[in-house]
């Protein structure tokens, strides 16, 4: 929080002080006014990473409400440095309304909007566990404090909206944002995860790093039966929330490569989407009782070990239901496109073509693949495949170490073949990520973050682009010739492959 305005005692004036003559009183200018309540704001801010799920929720449970899941899921948590949202909170008697400004453009906060009503009901549930005034606090008691209308800003480091878990790094960022803003402190283990919760479910995982759970909660209410309903729905609810299984120092050696095939946003949004399944899916409630959950467990299992070849197949098994499930849905929901069917390819060749296990995928409510690898050298060596079968903009957040990998480490032409050759040079990748499991969610921002998302002389947001500016991969001669070689040779072993005789 940021304090400029200091409140000290009133001074007392001495009798023998000849009273001051009573002066008219100014009507106060208007901008002078409104810039002298400016001087009067609190601050918070927080950056939170995405986070991917390996066992997929997908359904509301309606009938306990406060955005519940009908199964618990579990995720990864990637990398801060590379994916994450960043989010500056204020609070000023200067506002008149609440505000969001997203990747610097106004977003609608007073609509009937899913994310309208859980960006407000987010706020309100925050304001209310506001008992006591910060120290640092400009505002003269807790309840003025909590009737400042807010404004927040906030972006995102990668695409919004395109199946990479952006809401679940947005919502994390402002609960512990509007914590710091509003100095509350967890009277739970777990109690921020469950506000995270209301403005998207898998927010509350990103408040964690390493193997997070999302337990789906409701154990009290089915043991307990109809005394249950005598409880007050608060209550119910406070078990579903996040648990850290393990930190992201656990496993070192995991890898972790994003490979984005669209940006744009998805034709059918995760909320919308979900509705859709629960009304018309009849292999949503077996999936959700039957396989996901007791999935959770063996995959904490599994991590537990460092056991990749198991960890692996839960992952790849539960992405291929989570979509079996969407394609179950009347009228079915297509998240996967072209080139998500390719990696999927390439990623069982890749592990053929080594003879072991070695790259597993998953893919959430979107087109974009996620690739964990097993060993810092298999994600170099499947990054140069990737990009030499996938990437037509030479795309990367870390373009000097794909083009290293491209260079030391291009793909054999049989496995280029493997994968399919020329016939997927189709596949569009539009960026790959290369990254690793990451911390959780913290705050506060360093002040250059917080300077990039608002100015704190105006309380004015700056202006932002969507994502940061995308870096080319510097190609040099020796890998164009390299990665030509290997798709010309793989073109001639097919031509060859199909002559007659």
């Amino acid at each position: 929080a940021c304090k400029l305005v200091l409140r000290g005692p009133k001074k007392e004036t001495t009798r023998s002080k000849r009273p001051e003559k009573a002066r008219p009183r100014e009507k106060a200018d208007p901008p002078k006014r409104k810039r002298a309540m400016a001087q009067c704001f609190d601050v918070g801010s927080s950056s939170a990473p995405t986070n991917i799920a390996i066992v997929k929720y997908w359904g509301k449970d309606v009938a306990r409400g406060g955005n519940t899941p009908i199964n618990s899921s579990c995720s990864l948590t990637l990398d801060p440095e590379d994916l994450r949202a960043e989010t500056v909170i204020v609070a000023s008697p200067a506002f008149e309304a609440d505000e969001l400004y997203l990747n610097g453009k106004k977003a609608d906060t007073t609509g009937e909007s899913t994310h309208a009503k859980r960006l407000r009901l987010c706020l309100a549930t925050m304001r209310e566990k506001c008992r006591t005034l910060p120290p640092n606090s400009t505002a003269r008691d807790v309840d003025e404090l909590k009737r400042w209308k807010v404004r927040v800003a906030s972006r995102n480091t990668f695409p919004t909206a395109a199946g990479l878990a952006s809401s679940a790094a947005g919502y994390a960022a402002l609960v512990v944002a509007a914590a710091q803003l509003y100095g509350i402190d967890e009277s739970f283990p777990g109690e921020l995860s469950t506000v995270a919760r209301r403005g998207s479910g898998s927010a509350c995982r990103s408040l964690h790093g390493g193997l997070v759970a999302w337990r789906k909660g409701g154990a009290a209410k089915q043991q307990e039966g109809d005394d249950a309903a005598a409880k007050k729905q608060e209550e119910e609810e406070e078990d579903s929330k996040a648990e850290q299984f393990f930190d992201e120092g656990y496993w070192p050696e995991l890898r972790v490569i994003v490979l984005v095939a669209n940006a744009n946003e998805k034709e059918t949004p995760s909320a919308d989407g979900m509705q859709q399944s629960v009304a018309t899916s009849p292999f949503l409630s077996y999936r959700a009782a039957s396989v996901a959950e007791p999935r959770v467990e063996a995959l904490r299992s599994a991590f537990e070990r460092k056991d990749f070849d198991e960890f692996a197949e839960l992952c790849a098994r539960d992405s291929n239901s989570f979509h079996a499930v969407c394609l179950d849905t009347y009228p079915p929901i297509f998240y996967l496109d072209n080139t998500s069917r390719a990696v999927v390819k390439a990623v069982h060749a890749f592990n053929a073509f080594h003879g072991e296990t070695r790259v597993t995928y998953t893919f959430d409510a979107g087109p974009n693949a996620v690739i964990f690898c097993k060993t810092p050298d298999t994600a170099d060596t499947f990054a140069a495949l990737a990009a030499t079968l996938f990437l037509q903009e030479n795309l990367c957040n870390r373009p000097d170490h794909l083009a290293r990998c491209m260079q030391q480490r291009p793909p054999a032409p049989a496995l280029v073949d493997a994968c399919g050759g020329a016939r997927h040079l189709g596949a569009d990748v539009k960026m790959i990520y290369l990254t690793r499991v990451g911390r959780g969610a913290v705050s506060p921002l360093p002040n250059d973050a917080i300077a990039a998302l608002i100015d704190l002389k105006t309380l004015e947001p700056m202006q932002l682009t969507t994502e940061k500016p995308k870096k080319k991969m510097p190609l040099s001669t020796k890998t164009l010739i390299a990665v030509g070689s290997v798709l010309l040779f793989s073109l001639v072993l097919t031509v060859t492959a199909r002559r007659p005789g």
